[in-house]
């Protein structure tokens, strides 16, 4: 018997949404959070053990145990060449997970992206659209969306984008940077995407494991959750100079093409939250509201340079 509590094992503990989970985890809820160095996702024996110990830990206590996989490769240009690393930590490393978690009938939260999505649509993605991924990173991604989907485990993907938040690199911490370093800025304005905090993406995420652990779980396997409204990689540099209270307009537009990347990039990649409201979940916040609450801390941690 469970005594209404949660132990909640966070492989990818020390990234930026791991330590944002750490950091807003509700009462009653117990962390287990390791990073990389840790609990590394291509090594089936170590992934095998936490699990179990998850599984048996949380029995001996009464609370009700989940996985909320936050470990990924993210390095998307350097995905290009290194395919091996890639594939093993986003589709092999799941499917490990998935069949732990399977094995002890613990749930699994795993996450995933917008870049399964081949970026060429008019509308916001819905969970029911074709998938073609157009990078390495997409690919591997949607391999391990499959890998915890076909595994019999209880398993749900959540797939979101564009995320920032205080901890680690991010767009929001690159733009407070290069707004000390120099009086003007170009950043593309073809590509569109909503914002999502990793604050609220973490409420969020727990609230799903609440709903999962108490019996309440929804039957969509396949969520998207992002914080609401749309906006282009040059309009959210405005929106972190207008934070940072200076010139926007010191933001000029340009296009993908003007500076090539290995990786092609979504031009579109808007997510549908449709699934993740019909589940009976909060819907989040507007992107812009989010960025104004999240900026104070983002902020300070870019200032007291900690880049972890």
């Amino acid at each position: 018997m469970t005594t209404g509590g949660i132990a909640v094992l966070v492989p990818g503990g020390t990234g930026q949404l791991g330590r944002e989970l750490v950091a807003r985890a509700p009462a009653g809820v117990r962390m287990h959070a390791p990073g990389r160095a840790e609990l590394d996702l291509t090594q089936a024996g170590a992934v095998i053990e936490a699990v179990t110990a998850l599984a048996e830990q949380a029995g001996a206590d009464g609370l009700a145990p989940i996985v909320i996989n936050a470990a990924a490769y993210t390095a998307v240009d350097a995905a290009e060449t290194d395919q091996a690393r890639a594939f093993a930590l986003n589709a092999d490393g799941p499917r490990v997970l998935a069949a732990a978690c399977s094995s002890h009938r613990v749930p699994l939260l795993h996450l995933s992206t917008d870049y399964v999505f081949a970026g060429e649509a008019d509308r916001p993605y819905r969970v029911t659209d074709p998938v073609e991924p157009r990078s390495i990173y997409g690919l591997t991604k949607l391999a391990g969306e499959d890998a915890v989907l076909g595994s019999g485990a209880s398993g749900w993907v959540v797939r979101t984008s564009w995320l920032y938040g205080a901890y680690g690199p991010n767009f929001v911490r690159t733009i407070i940077r290069l707004a000390d370093e120099r009086d003007a800025l170009s950043v593309v304005d073809d590509q569109r995407g909503s914002p999502t905090w990793t604050g609220d993406l973490a409420d969020g995420l727990f609230e799903l494991a609440a709903r999962i652990t108490s019996g309440q779980a929804p039957g969509a396997r396949l969520l998207h959750c992002t914080n609401a409204g749309e906006t282009t990689w040059y309009g959210f540099a405005r929106a972190v100079l207008e934070e940072l209270g200076t010139d926007p307009d010191r933001v000029r537009p340009c296009k993908t093409g003007d500076a090539p990347r290995p990786a092609r990039r979504p031009a579109y990649s808007v997510l549908a939250n449709d699934s993740w409201t019909e589940a009976g979940l909060s819907p989040l916040r507007d992107w812009r509201s989010a960025l104004t609450e999240a900026f104070p801390s983002v902020e300070h941690q870019q200032r007291a340079g900690t880049h972890s």
